[in-house]
């Protein structure tokens, strides 16, 4: 590759990295919720695009792409954390939870309720928040569609019956 090829193909990247932004973030965002740690993920997530991207054949969308590179290193990610860090017993009251009373409430406390889920589950509910197609779902997570479907039902009633408790 010559210099102008390459000046090009990382304008091209510089270029899908900021339209997408908000795709990384919001990926990224699912799995942490402390700034420095979800800036290392963007990070990470960026530098595994760029090391991904000559390799691009664009035999799916450029979104779907992205979302499942985010979401193998947001994954890798917090398994690798998970290892690292030390556990400290966190006590929980049950007065602490509140009664939505309007739908910003009750958006908080629908991704109180995520943040819960197991890790291919968030992944999952994000996808299906961003209105992929079951097929989409499928494609970046290498689930099948059917497994994708029964998964999401499963989902959706954990999530009903974590909002009864």
């Amino acid at each position: 590759m010559d210099k102008t090829e390459q000046v090009t193909m990382e304008s091209d990247f510089i270029k899908m990295v900021q339209a997408n932004e908000r795709i990384v973030y919001k990926v990224c965002s699912f799995y942490v919720s402390d700034c420095f740690l979800m800036e290392d993920l963007y990070q990470e997530t960026v530098l595994n695009l760029w090391k991904a991207y000559p390799k691009f054949r664009n035999e799916s969308s450029l979104s779907t792409w992205i979302y499942k590179i985010a979401l193998n290193t947001c994954i890798s990610g917090m398994r690798k954390e998970s290892k690292h860090r030390r556990q400290v017993p966190l006590s929980f009251s049950n007065e602490i939870v509140f009664e939505p009373d309007n739908e910003e409430d009750n958006i908080r406390e629908l991704y109180r309720l995520i943040y819960q889920l197991k890790t291919l589950e968030k992944a999952i509910v994000l996808l299906y928040l961003e209105e992929k197609s079951y097929q989409e779902i499928a494609d970046i997570t290498g689930l099948t569609l059917s497994n994708v479907a029964t998964k999401l039902k499963r989902i959706k009633e954990k999530l009903k019956s974590m909002s009864n408790q």
